[in-house]
């Protein structure tokens, strides 16, 4: 069975410590991260300052390489980018444990995390090389389904369905009113990582409640 963990890392253990030392308004959210040639390269978004501002900072920073500009979104930049030895440890960490990352995101001088373990073996895997290696962390939950008070059965994180809940609440899907922003702002959250999670929440629970069989990549092409 599948666990899912949440976890809260110092930056100086993970990645763009010294960029988010710099830059203290600066928020990091990942995007995904690609695994190549075994070079492993995150593709992140970035708010909180302008691109040349990050860019400039993120040019001395040693825990990442080779930051190419992809794409803007309302005020978030898509980046991409390669981890470096300096992260080795704990990124290296889930990749030997064949653990997933779910959410990462940071801010001040701390990455939280959101990883998906096959099994009880691979957490323990995990914490072990992380003890080894002496990488901090902090597990804040841990549970076997997608969450841990019930709303699991129908695909949703827990940020998934407060995002969800709270728009609804706030009357977002019933008030033109109501902006992203506004629900954003409630949460505390930027609105790029809002609708996201608006959006995989929204493909959660049709996918568990209303469809029957995944739609196949030719009737998704005739829509």
């Amino acid at each position: 069975m599948s666990l899912f963990g949440e976890f809260h890392v110092p930056a100086k253990a993970f990645a763009l410590h010294e960029t988010l030392r710099t830059l203290p308004d600066l928020v990091v959210e990942v995007e995904r991260v690609v695994a190549a040639d075994e070079i492993l390269t995150p593709y992140f978004w970035v708010t909180g300052v302008d691109g040349e501002t990050f860019e400039q900072a993120v040019t001395s920073d040693p825990t990442v390489r080779d930051v190419r500009h992809i794409d803007d979104y309302d005020r978030s930049m898509l980046y991409r980018a390669e981890w470096t030895e300096n992260v080795e440890s704990l990124v290296y960490a889930y990749a030997e444990a064949g653990v997933t990352i779910l959410e990462a995101s940071a801010q001040h001088d701390e990455w939280e995390l959101r990883m998906r373990f096959t099994d009880r073996e691979g957490l323990d895997e995990f914490q072990s090389y992380c003890a080894d290696y002496d990488i901090p962390y902090r597990l804040t939950q841990l549970f076997a389904r997608a969450h841990p008070r019930g709303v699991g059965q129908y695909g949703l994180t827990e940020k998934q369905h407060e995002a969800l809940v709270t728009a609804w609440e706030m009357g977002y899907f019933s008030s033109p009113s109501v902006s992203l922003k506004d629900v954003a702002a409630e949460l505390d959250i930027t609105q790029q990582s809002l609708s996201k999670r608006l959006h995989r929440g929204h493909e959660a629970l049709i996918s568990n409640t209303l469809a029957v069989t995944p739609p196949t990549e030719e009737s998704s092409i005739a829509r």
